[in-house]
């Protein structure tokens, strides 16, 4: 599975967010929004949520870090159904998490996607774009590169 692109949505008044036609039939009848890093939400899979919530069960908790990112990505995590649109329901804790009101950005990344105000995806994005050249380096470092 390979979610990618970069695509702009609505969400409606009743909460309602369609998911990018794109990715629909890979991601089927029920997905995982969980609060992401740099506050915008997560959607996985089924499949690959859990796979992911399996790895951070086997986390160990005596470090105060490792227990608060577990605590907020699983106790964060809601499974939702995508309807016959596409569509699916975004809870208001998660919606006021991410600041999301109307316009959103819908960021496909390999395994996930990501959902994020459209003002804070463009912030993040400009910032990002301005430090390519460190960012090259780091993958570089890594052997990706």
């Amino acid at each position: 599975m390979m979610l990618i692109g970069e695509y702009s949505h609505v969400v409606d008044p009743k909460k309602r967010l369609a998911l990018p036609s794109k990715f629909r039939k890979e991601l089927g009848r029920k997905v995982v929004v969980t609060r992401g890093l740099d506050r915008c939400l997560f959607i996985y899979p089924l499949k690959t949520w859990n796979e992911i919530a399996e790895k951070l069960g086997t986390l160990p908790v005596g470090e105060s870090g490792t227990r608060s990112f577990i605590r907020v990505m699983l106790a964060g995590a809601t499974d939702v159904d995508v309807d016959g649109q596409g569509r699916i329901l975004l809870p208001e804790y998660l919606k006021e998490y991410a600041g999301i009101s109307k316009n959103v950005t819908i960021a496909g990344l390999f395994n996930r996607m990501e959902i994020w105000d459209e003002n804070k995806w463009k912030e993040y994005k400009n910032k990002a774009e301005k430090n390519t050249d460190e960012i090259a380096e780091q993958l570089g470092k890594l052997g990706i590169y």
